[in-house]
């Protein structure tokens, strides 16, 4: 069984992400998203078990996906959940720099390779926090996201 590690904050859990996702369910056995607490970014507008609970609503029906939240290196969550390979998603070339050093690193670290999946153009620009700020001013960002978080989005104004 070949088991596949998909890292990110997901604050919030965006189209990029679920077509990530999706197209890595047709690749492995099992497909483990996992939440980050990123000490690097901003306050979260979500916690760790809302965007969890999202992350199940968009891509829970494919029965070879789990979430699991962690605080921890991706080498050590990778290990406890067995994966034999961390996915990550590249939306445009400024993406592989800062993703193929960590990369390097994590396969240092644990022998853990890494899958780059590219996101189609039409979904390249789509980030985070720009879905974050669009948000807070009152945007509509249902263009951006899946249904799940769409509607926890609403009134998102911080």
């Amino acid at each position: 069984m070949t088991t596949a590690l998909f890292p990110g904050s997901f604050d919030p859990f965006h189209n990029g992400h679920l077509e990530v996702v999706e197209r890595a369910v047709h690749h492995f056995d099992e497909v483990v998203v996992a939440v980050i607490r990123n000490p690097q970014k901003a306050e979260p507008l979500f916690s760790a078990a809302e965007r969890e609970e999202m992350i199940v609503e968009s891509v829970g029906h494919h029965g070879n996906v789990r979430t699991v939240s962690m605080a921890t290196l991706v080498v050590d969550v990778a290990r406890d959940v067995g994966a034999d390979i961390i996915v990550k998603g590249l939306r445009a070339v400024s993406d592989f720099e800062n993703e193929l050093q960590m990369a390097q690193m994590n396969r240092e670290l644990s022998g853990i390779d890494t899958l780059f999946i590219p996101t189609a153009s039409s979904r390249s620009f789509i980030a985070s926090r720009l879905i974050r700020e669009i948000a807070r001013y009152g945007g509509d960002v249902s263009a951006f996201v899946p249904d799940a978080v769409v509607r926890r989005m609403k009134g998102v104004q911080r």
